[in-house]
């Protein structure tokens, strides 16, 4: 398992997202892990799905952060 943000965000992304976003430039891939951290400290639902499935949680945080991108 992946123990640097990017990589962490990358492996919570679905396999068509994650070589998309793998495909963009390390600074754009770095600044969309730091959304997708601050998703995972700061959405209080998240917290209850880390506990049930933390998978599900980091999977859920990612899929936020790129709607918000696409919007």
């Amino acid at each position: 398992m992946p123990t640097d943000p990017v990589g962490r965000f990358l492996a919570a992304l679905d396999p068509d997202h994650r070589e998309a976003i793998g495909a963009k430039p390390r600074e754009e891939q770095e600044r969309l892990a730091a959304a997708w951290e601050e998703e995972l400290e700061e959405d209080v639902e998240l917290d209850t799905l880390d506990e049930l499935s933390p998978q599900a949680a980091e999977a859920e945080a990612a899929r936020r952060v790129l709607d918000r991108e696409s919007s």
